[in-house]
């Protein structure tokens, strides 16, 4: 399974990272925020590399593209569009929410998050 981490903040990255590896996911990219990740998936696609990421697990507040914009392009891209794709973040406002459910989002996890809540919630949308 190849993952893509896509938050601004290092140790937020660090800290998903090494949950999804205990959980047994190792194949792991890096992005340090959407414009990043944007770049990453239109890289891969072009290459023909079969699926480009078979999970996405963005933050939402990030500088230039946001985790809502980067969401919003990932669902136009047929290569990634039904990827799915988990928010890790602060923002608790019931409209953001409703509007990343709107647009597909498998699981919403509230920054700070430990490795059982990630782990409930991989097996809650059917990732794990």
């Amino acid at each position: 399974m190849k993952i893509l981490i896509v938050d601004d903040k290092a140790s937020i990255r660090s800290a998903m990272k090494t949950i999804l590896v205990r959980l047994g996911l190792s194949d792991i990219t890096e992005a340090v925020d959407g414009e990043d990740a944007w770049y990453r998936i239109n890289e891969a696609a072009k290459k023909g590399r079969g699926h480009v990421f078979d999970l996405i697990v963005s933050d939402m507040e990030m500088p230039g593209m946001t985790g809502l914009e980067l969401l919003r392009a990932v669902r136009t891209r047929p290569e990634v569009q039904k990827t799915p794709f988990i928010m890790a973040t602060t923002v608790t406002a019931r409209q953001i929410i409703l509007e990343t459910m709107r647009l597909g989002v498998q699981a919403y996890i509230i920054k700070p998050f430990d490795a059982d809540m990630v782990e409930f919630k991989l097996k809650q949308a059917g990732i794990l």
